[in-house]
């Protein structure tokens, strides 16, 4: 797998602790809506310190994009990126991931993993071919919302969020679980898209299996 490192073209905050950073796109780079790369700050002490991170921008465009939620609670990469101006480099590897469009379904997302759904949803909106796709966000106050103007744009009332610690009349309130997927889908026989944290998308998977979904009509990260 190939190295490449690229310039920071901007950096603009999405959310209270989200960014999405725009970089150089090394002449013939490719990628599919869904993927990432593994990602790495080129300063002191972090060069080797490599992530993983989604590109929600489209295949197609003349730069890369990422779209990344900071976790500050420890000095971590996510941290760093904080720091990070325009002009700065990553180094970035060539394009992995399971995460890939098959046909019309349901996308089940729980916080930052909403971003391989970011470039999928982007691409079929681009191409007039978003059609009857859901998905389901779940985050746990509104403010955590990431991209919300454009998912509704995108998606209209098919753009669908859960919020679980803060009561609203907008949102529905609780979490993604058997109950809520019962009471929102009727047909389980179409392919489901899920990623977020390890727990919530093993959750997820169990839960739908055991509602009749076919285990290989499940897409998420292996």
């Amino acid at each position: 797998m190939s190295n490449y490192q690229v310039k920071i073209l901007s950096v603009q905050q999405v959310t209270h602790n989200v960014h999405a950073f725009t970089v150089e796109k090394p002449r013939g780079f490719i990628y599919k809506p869904g993927q990432a790369t593994d990602l790495s700050i080129m300063k002191e002490g972090w060069e080797k310190e490599k992530r993983p991170f989604t590109f929600t921008s489209l295949p197609d465009a003349g730069i890369l994009q990422f779209t990344i939620k900071s976790y500050t609670d420890h000095n971590g990469v996510t941290n760093q990126l904080l720091q990070v101006k325009p002009g700065d480099v990553f180094e970035i590897s060539d394009a992995w991931g399971t995460i890939e469009y098959k046909e019309e379904g349901v996308f089940i997302a729980g916080g930052a993993g909403v971003t391989p759904f970011i470039a999928i949803i982007r691409h079929l909106y681009a191409g007039g071919k978003v059609g009857n796709n859901i998905l389901f966000f779940s985050n746990k106050t509104i403010k955590d919302i990431i991209l919300k103007d454009e998912f509704e744009k995108m998606l209209g009332q098919n753009f669908i969020n859960i919020i679980s610690e803060e009561e609203t009349k907008e949102y529905y309130h609780g979490r993604i679980d058997r109950s809520f997927l019962q009471g929102h889908i009727t047909n389980f026989n179409q392919p489901f898209y899920v990623c977020g944290p390890d727990a919530f998308t093993a959750a997820i998977l169990d839960t739908l299996k055991s509602l009749g979904a076919n285990p290989e009509a499940l897409v998420f990260e292996k």
